[in-house]
């Protein structure tokens, strides 16, 4: 039977997996300073949702709905667990036909169990993506403000840059802009796609 509890165990940690949280934005490296290109200019992307106040409104509403996700998960997960354990307490009293039946029916749920858990979170992947697009857009014309005030040539991704002088980010700003044009956004859990379910 340790094959199923080893099957549970697996979809417990991908039920857990859920990645809601903006990563923190890569810091350039200290000491590598120098002066400022002209034209430069530098905008993370990750920095402007996790600091606007949109950017944490998803945030919340991306954490809210993961932990309902969590609890539809255990939820499923403690009938299971419970059917696990008395088939290990009572698989010696079992004739082999009994054993594998019985066995096999519950590698079936484990398994069921383990792609409800997958699609739950590729649902919240996909909720986070389609919540970046949508500041994402009402940020676009905040970047092409700032950018131009800034007299940039260039707009690099600051998440990408190793160091050098850092003066010329526009992410402080297209945050400001951004919490005068928007504060908060709503939505609920995007469905997959309907080929992911056909694939099924």
């Amino acid at each position: 039977m340790n094959l199923h509890r080893s099957l549970l165990a697996a979809a417990l940690v991908a039920a857990a997996g859920f990645s809601i949280i903006p990563v923190s934005p890569v810091r350039a490296a200290e000491g590598l300073g120098g002066d400022a290109v002209p034209g430069v200019c530098m905008l993370s992307r990750e920095g402007v949702f996790a600091q606007s106040k949109v950017g944490q409104a998803a945030s919340q509403r991306l954490g809210q709905l993961a932990q309902q996700a969590r609890t539809q998960l255990d939820n499923q997960r403690k009938p299971l667990d419970t059917d696990l354990q008395n088939f290990q307490q009572k698989a010696a009293s079992l004739s082999e036909a009994q054993r594998k039946q019985q066995g096999e029916a519950l590698q079936q749920r484990v398994q069921t169990f383990q792609g409800q858990a997958g699609e739950l979170n590729q649902r919240i992947q996909l909720t986070r993506g389609k919540a970046m697009q949508r500041i994402g857009q009402d940020a676009e014309p905040i970047v092409s403000t700032v950018y131009k005030n800034h007299r940039c040539g260039l707009l690099l991704d600051r998440d990408s840059v190793l160091g050098g002088n850092m003066t010329n980010d526009l992410t402080p700003d297209v945050v400001q802009g951004l919490d005068r044009k928007v504060t908060t956004i709503s939505f609920d859990l995007e469905p997959l796609p309907s080929n992911s379910n056909t694939a099924k």
